[in-house]
């Protein structure tokens, strides 16, 4: 073996105590996140599996350890399937329709247009208003016979609907609620992101004879997917989380009509007092979510940035 000279092994000694300090600089940086990661999230994770590998105790027959017995009860309810297939019509509705009235918004809302400033201000005030104060704005809209719906529909000789009460329409009254919710919200990303790219690609593109459509195809929604997968995500994650608007709307119903997954927790662990199987479908969406997270970064994240 050849042995370093001895004049050079005080060099490679500083260069390992360099790599030494910056590994220990780095990990100190990461120190708090770290921290709070792992009471807020790595813990409850891990608690919460714990917790769904037991049976749900009382005080006469305790918690014993079941394994993996919660899932499989899961599996077999009817209720179970009744509610992730509300959140996937919910999520395959709300997702892409809301992203495309948010790019269409920012459009508009970039434009030199008059009032500009207004229409983005109308835009997102649906945004700022709370989730609570929404819902019973909306309650007063799809009241039967006396909400805003039916009056309009009633000048055309419509009979009154009861658009929360009956299993055909809740689950869509509930879906137009959160469109017209996030749609503000995301049309800021899409008009922040519209605002970074230069005019000059725009002029260029006129110069090659390409048309407004032919812009917005081959250059400006290209330049756009990463704002895109962003609030592709944000969106998704909001589809599983919703629980205010059917505290206020539909309770969940009709006969489970309009239940979807975050409601269904909540139910069975402070309503029914089930823990174990609320713990069971919570590690359930936790790994979907994980899959897709994954999915992203692997998959879709390589494709759409530009360098």
């Amino acid at each position: 073996m050849t042995r370093l000279p001895k004049n050079n092994r005080p060099q490679n000694n500083l260069i390992t105590l360099q790599k030494r300090r910056q590994a220990l600089y780095g990990w100190m940086l990461m120190a708090p996140a770290l921290a709070l990661l792992s009471l807020f999230a790595f813990y409850p994770t891990i608690a919460t599996f714990f917790s769904s590998l037991f049976s749900r105790g009382t005080t006469r027959h305790p918690s014993v350890f079941a394994g993996f017995e919660n899932y499989g009860d899961l599996f077999a309810d009817p209720t179970f399937w009744t509610v992730a297939s509300n959140n996937l019509i919910y999520a395959g509705v709300t997702i892409p329709v809301s992203i495309i009235f948010a790019l269409i918004m920012a459009l508009w809302a970039n434009a030199h247009i008059p009032a500009r400033s207004f229409i983005r201000s109308a835009y997102f005030t649906p945004t700022i208003l709370p989730m609570i104060a929404a819902a019973n704005l909306w309650l007063f809209f799809y009241t039967p016979d006396l909400g805003i719906i039916d009056r309009i529909t009633g000048f055309f000789g419509a009979e009154p609907t009861n658009w929360l009460g009956q299993p055909e329409t809740a689950l869509a009254a509930v879906i137009i609620v959160t469109i017209w919710k996030e749609a503000g919200f995301f049309m800021i990303f899409y008009l922040a992101a519209l605002q970074t790219i230069p005019p000059d690609l725009r002029e260029a593109a006129r110069i090659e004879g390409a048309g407004r459509w032919t812009y917005t195809r081959r250059v400006l929604l290209p330049l756009l997917m990463p704002t895109t997968i962003f609030v592709f995500v944000n969106a998704l994650i909001n589809s599983v989380k919703l629980i205010d608007h059917l505290f206020i709307l539909t309770k969940g119903g009709p006969n489970n009509a309009s239940k979807l997954i975050l409601y269904w927790i909540w139910e069975m662990a402070f309503a029914y007092f089930d823990r174990p199987h609320a713990a069971a479908m919570t590690m359930m969406v936790l790994l979907v979510l994980g899959i897709v997270a994954i999915a992203q970064f692997r998959l879709v994240e390589k494709r759409t940035h530009y360098r």
